[in-house]
C-alpha cells in the first residue's frame, strides 16, 4: 500500500526537488505541497496523511512546532539546512533528519525507514504470509499462489497477468491492487506495466531487466529507485 505524503517547505525550489524524489519511489504518493505551514495544518485536519516531509525554519510555525501539534500516527522526516535542530527532531520521534542539499540516495534511505518501522498486529499478520489468493474465473473462485513462484506481474488494462515458471494467471484487477498485496522488500515496480520479483532477476542493463529469458523494460520514472535497490545488493 502506498504511503500518502505531503511536503511542507517555504522554498519552492526545495519542494520541486522533494516532489521529484517522491515520484521516483513506488511506495510513496504525494497528496499535497504547501509553502504555508498553517495551510498544511488545515489540510492535515481534514485528510489522511501517512508521512510529512517537513522543513524546520518557516514563518508562522516552525517544523518543530508542527511536529508537536500533528497526530502521532503521522511519520515525520525533517528536511532542513540547519543541523542544530537534529537532536530535538529525534526527541520528537522523527523518522529521519535530512540536511539540504538532499541527495536522492539519502532521501531514499530515509523513505525506506518508513516501511521498516513496526507495523500494527493486523498488518504484520497480513504481510507475513508467503502466499496470496488470486481471483480467477467463476464466482468466489480463488487460486492460491506462493510468492516465491512469482516471476513478474504484467498490467493488461483492466486485468493483470501474474507470470510464474509454470503458468500465467490472469485476474480482473489493477497493478496498483496487486502491488499493495506484495511485500515491498521482495518486489519492485520497474515500469508502469511491470512489477518484478527481485530474486528472479537474471541480469539487467541500463534499460531492461531479464527474468526467465524475458526482457522487461525499465521505465524512466522508476529507474533511480530500481538501481538503488540493485546497488544495495551488489559486490
Amino acid at each position: 500500500m502506498k504511503l500518502k505524503c505531503i511536503i511542507v517547505d517555504d522554498e519552492p525550489p526545495a519542494t520541486r526537488i522533494l516532489k521529484s524524489y517522491v515520484e521516483k519511489i513506488s511506495f510513496l504518493e504525494e497528496v499535497g505541497i504547501f509553502n504555508d505551514s498553517l495551510k498544511a495544518l488545515e489540510f492535515l485536519n481534514s485528510n489522511k496523511v501517512d508521512v510529512i516531509f517537513l522543513d524546520i525554519q518557516m514563518p508562522q510555525l516552525t517544523g518543530l512546532q508542527i511536529s508537536r501539534i500533528i497526530s502521532k500516527d503521522i511519520k515525520v522526516i525533517f528536511t532542513t539546512a540547519y543541523p542544530d535542530f537534529a537532536l530535538e527532531g529525534f526527541e520528537l520521534n522523527a523518522t529521519d533528519y535530512l540536511l539540504k542539499p538532499i541527495a536522492f540516495e539519502h532521501f531514499y534511505q530515509a523513505a525506506t525507514k518508513l516501511i521498516e518501522e513496526p507495523k500494527t498486529e493486523s498488518e504484520t499478520i497480513n504481510n507475513s504470509s508467503d502466499f496470496i489468493f488470486v481471483k480467477t474465473d467463476g464466482k468466489n473462485k480463488f487460486q492460491k499462489l506462493l510468492l516465491e513462484e512469482i516471476l513478474y506481474v504484467e498490467s493488461l488494462q483492466n486485468y493483470v497477468c501474474i507470470h510464474t515458471k509454470k503458468q500465467q494467471i490472469i485476474t480482473h484487477s489493477s497493478l496498483k491492487n496487486i502491488i499493495e498485496s506484495l511485500p515491498e522488500r521482495n518486489f519492485i515496480q520497474i515500469h508502469k506495466s511491470y512489477v518484478i520479483a527481485l530474486k528472479q532477476i537474471e541480469s539487467t542493463d541500463s534499460f531492461s531487466v531479464f527474468i526467465n529469458g524475458k526482457e522487461l523494460p525499465i521505465g524512466a520514472t522508476f529507474k533511480d529507485a530500481f538501481f538503488y535497490r540493485i546497488d544495495q545488493n551488489k559486490i
